[in-house]
């Protein structure tokens, strides 16, 4: 059965698609079967892998509305070894149609279920806000969130927020939500600040942050751009060495000996 990871954070630009996409495209080079769920209307996730938002007709609005099977939607990336359901603006609407129908806050939990024996992770992509489709993902998380932070002192003031969310969720829908792990992220070692942000959020959540931290990069900047993972786009690089031993650091703590023969060439700069 696979584990379910959903990656929230309400305040946009902190790196949480791009953290989905790495850890997706790492955990598939480490020997894993990976579904990428894309619940964000701007639909990034999608567009980082490559696949025209814009010509997108099955993804998971339809599937959450209940007009297709996810299994109809899945799309399989051969280069890079994962899985998506992709999004589209189509999405955007879902947030009221969903308000009318069954068990609302359940129906990506639902959808998931119908598909999860197919994978050994699913990583849920949520929208940089706390709405109903973000509702549905923290649900959906049977083994924990994992929450990217970017290293900067505003992205403090947004997980207080976070935090009271996961307490109501916690509180009246699923007792059993936990916070996986956080993730820092767009780390700047020349700036104190940085190292400062990373000790408050440890302060905040203690034991609970992962000790692979994310470098601020130009070429994770410019991946997306070419619908690639860092993995593909350069290998080689800070940011690529990172989010490698990000997914080796989940995979160990999830007791999972990563596949040695998938293990990439990591020397480089």
């Amino acid at each position: 059965m696979a584990r379910i990871y959903t990656l929230v954070n309400q305040k946009g630009g902190v790196g949480k698609t791009t953290t989905a996409i790495n850890l997706g495209a790492y955990l598939a080079i480490y020997g894993q079967k990976v579904l990428l769920v894309d619940i964000d209307p701007q639909a990034n996730a999608t567009s980082c892998l490559g696949i025209d938002k814009y010509q997108v007709k099955s993804g998971t609005y339809q599937c959450l509305v209940g007009q297709i099977s996810p299994s109809t939607a899945i799309l399989f990336n051969q280069k890079l070894k994962i899985s998506l359901l992709p999004s589209s603006s189509a999405l955007a609407g879902a947030e009221i149609e969903l308000v009318g129908l069954e068990k609302r806050e359940k129906r990506l939990t639902q959808l998931i279920q119908s598909i999860q024996d197919r994978y050994d992770y699913i990583l849920v992509d949520c929208p940089p806000s706390l709405g109903l489709l973000t509702l549905n993902g923290l649900i959906a998380a049977r083994n924990g969130l994992i929450i990217p932070v970017q290293c900067e002192y505003l992205s403090l003031e947004g997980l207080g927020q976070l935090t009271q969310t996961i307490r109501k969720v916690q509180a009246s829908l699923f007792p059993e939500l936990t916070i996986r792990g956080v993730v820092m992220t767009m780390f700047d070692s020349r700036t104190k600040l940085s190292s400062d942000v990373v000790s408050e959020v440890k302060r905040v959540f203690p034991n609970k942050v992962f000790g692979s931290i994310i470098p601020r990069s130009v070429r994770l900047a410019e991946a997306p751009s070419y619908g690639l993972p860092i993995s593909a786009y350069a290998p080689d690089s800070s940011s690529a060495r990172a989010y490698s031993s990000l997914v080796l650091e989940l995979l160990q703590q999830d007791g999972i000996q990563p596949v040695l023969s998938a293990i990439p060439n990591q020397d480089g700069g």
